[in-house]
């Protein structure tokens, strides 16, 4: 039985331009993949009726992985019903899906969320939070694309004080307060809340006057939802509070269905960021896409078999995979290995 290759993909700022979300730079390879028949697991923070939008403009119609591992969506009929079992996977029938879920249900979330941010005298803001023009103001995306990327189910993403997510969400809010009911159901008043108990912290003033790290602030978030058993990860323009979910294993379980549908396979996986650090783990082919204006992915050096694209965004999606897809359908001496660690691919 011949190899199959699956390619396990992060969007925004890797198959998407992080400022654009334009993936055009990788349609020839994206029109190639088809033709080969190879799937394009779609694996994001984004929600599901975000990445299905994505996905029809993508031309894909294969599995797709959604909030940072919170649940798989497979297209009913796409495996056998009888490699669910072998595989020992339990499976929903959703819709036109089957569906794995592996996270925490988003209003757990928001009640931790919540709970967080009383206690802990930080001001953040979360998206749930957020009405969907605020979302499109501080993510770039049209209000219909913002309105989707608000239908969460199994992740918040979140911005915390002392970014400039944070600063524009802030400004925006405060400018339409008097447009809202003045009993504080919405976010002002959980703002005033919480600047009132980091006003009696002394340690949350001292932060303040002194311009406190997002580092510091992100340990002490993290500490707290780990109370809660909850993990907050870091994406390419949100944190994200989730369950004890992650793409890895997500991508895991796929994996485990794909081999027994077809065999051997191989897999790639392409991301930007340290949320993507589990599914690079969980691959055969693990390649990181350089960050805009070369801004840092918190990845650290010296991650196994990592390989690195010089172009961010799509152009580097199609780099890597063309080179990769190359490599591998060539025989051996044919090309020269990839350098990893040092500056991405070599023909």
């Amino acid at each position: 039985m011949p190899v199959r290759f699956v390619i396990f993909s992060d969007l925004d700022a890797t198959l998407l331009d992080h400022k654009t979300y334009s993936f055009k730079p990788a349609v020839p390879v994206l029109k190639k993949l088809q033709k080969m028949n190879l799937p394009v697991v779609l694996c994001t923070s984004k929600t599901r009726a975000e990445t299905e939008a994505i996905a029809r403009d993508l031309g894909l119609n294969h599995p797709f992985i959604v909030e940072n591992g919170g649940a798989i969506f497979i297209p009913e009929g796409y495996f056998a019903g009888h490699l669910f079992r072998k595989a020992g996977i339990s499976a929903l029938k959703k819709g036109k899906y089957r569906l794995i879920q592996l996270g925490t249900p988003y209003r757990r979330l928001r009640e931790i969320f919540k709970k967080i941010r009383e206690t802990a005298g930080i001001r953040m803001l979360g998206f749930g939070d957020l009405k969907p023009e605020e979302i499109a103001a501080v993510t770039g995306l049209k209000k219909s694309e913002a309105e989707r990327a608000a239908r969460r189910e199994y992740d918040e993403p979140f911005v915390v004080e002392g970014s400039q997510e944070f600063e524009l969400l802030e400004k925006k809010i405060k400018s339409r307060r008097t447009r809202i009911d003045k009993k504080g159901i919405f976010l002002p008043a959980a703002l005033k809340d919480s600047q009132t108990r980091a006003s009696r912290s002394s340690d949350a003033a001292e932060s303040r006057s002194t311009g406190p790290s997002q580092n510091r602030i992100l340990a002490r978030i993290k500490h707290m939802a780990g109370r809660y058993r909850l993990r907050v990860t870091a994406g390419g323009r949100f944190y994200h509070l989730t369950g004890n979910n992650d793409k890895g294993k997500a991508v895991c379980l796929l994996k485990k269905l794909y081999r027994l549908e077809s065999g051997k396979i191989i897999t790639i996986g392409l991301g930007d960021s340290i949320n993507d650090l589990p599914m690079l783990r969980a691959v055969d082919l693990p390649v990181l896409v350089a960050r805009p204006e070369g801004q840092s992915s918190g990845i650290p050096r010296g991650t196994k078999n990592l390989l690195r694209t010089t172009r961010p965004g799509p152009e580097g999606w199609a780099q890597a995979v063309s080179f990769l897809l190359g490599l591998l359908n060539s025989g051996p001496g044919k090309r020269k290995k990839p350098c990893p660690e040092k500056g991405g691919y070599h023909g």
